[in-house]
């Protein structure tokens, strides 16, 4: 498992990291990729919502608002974060959390 630390642009609020894919967004790659496996706030990683979200609703059958209030807890996340915790050791690249 790697860390990857975040790099903030303060003029547009914009968080990215450098993953195998180049340097792309937390926002729109890390939250949606399988290999996300949370975010590092302080020394504590907080294990990543939408996979738990996404886990509970294969099993359970939970409507989208699961998935929507994950998305939200996710961003709050990034905000006080530091790093995304990432299990691509393969160097894969993203790789799409809702397909099968």
């Amino acid at each position: 498992m790697k860390t990857l630390p975040f790099h903030r642009d303060e003029k547009t609020d914009r968080v990215t990291v450098t993953c195998a894919d180049g340097e792309v967004s937390v926002y729109s790659h890390c939250a949606y990729c399988r290999h996300c496996i949370g975010v590092r706030v302080s020394k504590r990683v907080f294990p990543s919502p939408q996979r738990q979200a996404f886990l509970g609703v294969k099993q359970t059958g939970a409507p989208d608002e699961g998935l929507l209030n994950a998305a939200m807890m996710f961003n709050s996340l990034i905000r006080d974060g530091a790093a995304i915790e990432c299990d691509d050791d393969a160097d894969q690249g993203f790789s799409h959390l809702y397909r099968y």
